[in-house]
């Protein structure tokens, strides 16, 4: 199936492009989510139609998420503070939703589906590196704190 993507898809290619996909991805995943649309002519000229404002829409995304980005990495580093045993094992967990709490508390908006967490859920106290993807092209990384109350 061939698809034309109105916006940048990460391994698959950048707006405009005219890319192969697998039907079942185009179909189910990248149509509906209103990444790409298939590749008629009617589709084409309505494309090439709009390219600017959707060229310029994309560069308002990037833009917006360079300043997201910017104000998490004014934030540096964030400390949580959670309840432990002896041996520096947590009473639960920290999951990507407590870290996107406290980054809402500290001033910079995130969603918990954006952050990336390599090792799974944090169970014991320690420093750890996350990284926040705000778009394809712009990461952030971010290190967090977790203490014994």
């Amino acid at each position: 199936m061939e698809v034309i993507l109105l916006e940048k898809v990460a391994n698959l290619g950048s707006l405009g492009d005219k890319v192969r996909v697998r039907p079942g991805y185009g179909r189910n995943y990248l149509v509906p989510q209103g990444k790409a649309v298939p590749a008629t002519e009617e589709n084409v000229k309505a494309f090439e139609a709009r390219r600017a404002e959707l060229e310029k829409a994309a560069a308002e995304q990037l833009a917006a998420a360079q300043a997201r980005a910017e104000k998490i990495a004014a934030l540096g580093v964030i400390t949580l503070r959670r309840k432990a045993g002896d041996e520096g094992k947590l009473f639960g967990s920290v999951t990507n939703i407590d870290i996107a709490e406290a980054l809402a508390e500290g001033g910079a908006e995130v969603e918990r589906r954006e952050i990336t967490m390599p090792e799974g859920p944090i169970r014991s106290i320690g420093e750890y590196s996350v990284t926040i993807l705000l778009h394809t092209d712009v990461s952030q990384a971010l290190t967090v704190v977790v203490e014994a109350e």
